[in-house]
């Protein structure tokens, strides 16, 4: 801009410099031939300066336009390149979120799958049972001998019984009866509402003893837990909750069986523990009373360390 200024002021002084020489005062003696001759050397001069003025101004547009244009590119870049960084942090959060749901379906079938071992496990060991009563039922232990009388009269053990005759049966030994198993489970859940937990546990004990891998088995460790629970035997309820969640992960008591842990550890003192068994039934069973008990204990007790917070922030 200075250069500019500097040269139109030159220009104003040549164009000066041209009027005086083109309209000199009025002399009486004629203009000579040499007179002339400069003033038309000057006048070139002026036009050649017109000439360089129109294309300096010319060139100096184009270069406002080339500025223009290069700032207007600069600002349509800068906003390309805001636009691009919003999607690649969208299509980031999208990605995470697609990993997050996929971790999430992965953990389901792996507990799948374990569930579907448990049964197919239990499935071989109740076949295997059902085969071993099968070859009781068809090949019955052979009677034990029974020692041969003493006669009265003489002290001497009487004759022994001719091959082929049977014992009579109050001789036999009676086999332990097997009890059945809804009316026994059954019984165990009326004595268990009842309030008495001592005969309940027993017939929750004999499901458990003869019908080890059904599936109500895990019912009956769920309900020996109860008891244990009730009795503030902490521990020992948080293992019967164990076998229903390892052993038995379909049982309908699952649920209840993973609130009632994750209790029991709160109560113990154990409270990352007991927070990670809500979490973890949350997950796995979203839709279900007991997962909205858990969601209502995990906001208690995030609410719990923010008014502590907040109560020795006033105390201070």
């Amino acid at each position: 801009m200075q250069k500019t200024r500097a040269f139109r002021n030159r220009l104003f002084a040549a164009e000066f410099i041209a009027m005086t020489l083109i309209f000199p005062p009025v002399q009486a003696h004629a203009a000579s031939k040499e007179m002339i001759e400069l003033q038309t050397q000057v006048q070139q001069l002026l036009d050649q300066v017109q000439r360089l003025q129109s294309t300096v101004d010319s060139r100096f547009g184009v270069l406002q336009n080339l500025a223009q244009t290069t700032a207007d590119n600069a600002t349509q870049m800068s906003t390309a390149v805001t636009a691009l960084q919003q999607k690649i942090a969208a299509q980031n959060e999208a990605m995470n979120g697609k990993l997050d749901s996929a971790s999430g379906q992965a953990q389901s079938l792996n507990d799948s799958v374990d569930e579907l071992k448990s049964r197919i496990t239990k499935l071989d060991k109740s076949i295997q049972d059902l085969q071993t009563q099968l070859q009781n039922i068809q090949n019955p232990p052979a009677a034990a001998a029974a020692p041969p009388p003493v006669s009265a009269a003489t002290g001497d053990a009487a004759p022994a019984a001719a091959p082929g005759n049977i014992a009579p049966a109050s001789t036999m030994p009676t086999a332990m009866q097997t009890p059945p198993l809804k009316e026994t489970i059954q019984a165990g859940v009326r004595d268990y509402n009842a309030a008495r937990y001592d005969v309940a546990a027993g017939e929750f004990q004999d499901v458990l003893h003869f019908y080890p891998l059904d599936d109500l088995a895990g019912t009956a460790h769920f309900y020996l837990g109860e008891i244990d629970y009730k009795h503030n035997k902490l521990s020992d309820a948080v293992k019967a909750y164990n076998a229903v969640l390892e052993g038995f992960p379909g049982n309908t008591k699952a649920p209840a069986a993973q609130l009632h842990k994750g209790m029991a550890l709160l109560q113990m003192g154990r409270k990352d523990a007991g927070i990670h068994e809500l979490r973890l039934l949350v997950q796995r069973h979203p839709q279900t009373p007991e997962a909205a008990q858990a969601r209502t204990k995990l906001g208690t007790l995030a609410a719990k360390p923010a008014a502590a917070h907040q109560s020795d922030a006033q105390q201070q």
